[in-house]
């Protein structure tokens, strides 16, 4: 018995263990995504060098709006002087209207900042006197962020081609004959002539009378 209830409590730590160390994973993830998003997001100061004012144009912040692109995340510096105007969030149709009614946020104390959480259509408005009549007003849109491309695969190097060796003429099956030297002609050597042999008998006198006579 004792032994069934170690292994039980055994089972029961480990399952314990194991559901702290996805707890823990969770925490982690969660945090590295928020630290991600925090290096990524953009802070856009309002106007730049105006401001949050009354502008000289009637396009002046639209025109500023033009020129950024807004994703979760990114975050908008209002920089005014307390006391001379305020920034409320509002709708669309309040926005039109140049309406403070039910605002969505409002800050008096400036600079404030705000934090775009969500995708869609943001507007802003001062809600002093005619400011927002003046065009003391903002709209942007926030967009998605674009997804990342993957990686390029590594460039791998291209294989130098192996020169081919050139053919060589096969063999024919019996060897060519080799030709004999050639000899050149000799010139026949000259006959000697005989030599009379000594003391060959001299021919008889009657004989050759003979013959002379006839």
């Amino acid at each position: 018995m004792d032994t069934g209830r170690g292994n039980q409590r055994t089972y029961y730590n480990t399952r314990m263990e194991l559901g702290g160390g996805f707890v823990l994973c969770a925490v982690l993830l969660a945090a590295v995504a928020e630290l991600v998003g925090r290096a990524t997001a953009a802070t856009y100061v309002v106007g730049d060098n105006l401001g949050w004012n009354v502008p000289s144009s009637v396009d002046e912040y639209s025109s500023w709006a033009s020129r950024h692109v807004f994703t979760p995340g990114d975050v908008l510096m209002f920089n005014f002087v307390t006391g001379e105007h305020d920034v409320a969030e509002v709708r669309k149709a309040a926005y039109d209207e140049c309406s403070s009614n039910d605002p969505i946020l409002l800050s008096t104390v400036g600079p404030w900042n705000t934090t775009l959480n969500s995708t869609g259509e943001h507007y802003y408005i001062c809600t002093f006197g005619r400011h927002c009549s003046l065009a003391q007003k903002l709209a942007i849109n926030v967009t998605a962020p674009s997804p990342t491309p993957p990686p390029s695969p590594p460039m791998l190097p291209t294989p130098t081609p192996t020169p081919t060796p050139a053919s060589t003429p096969p063999m024919s099956g019996s060897p060519s004959p080799i030709p004999p030297p050639t000899q050149m002609p000799r010139s026949p050597s000259p006959t000697p002539s005989p030599t009379p042999m000594s003391g060959s008998p001299s021919p008889t006198p009657s004989l050759m009378g003979y013959e002379l006579n006839n």
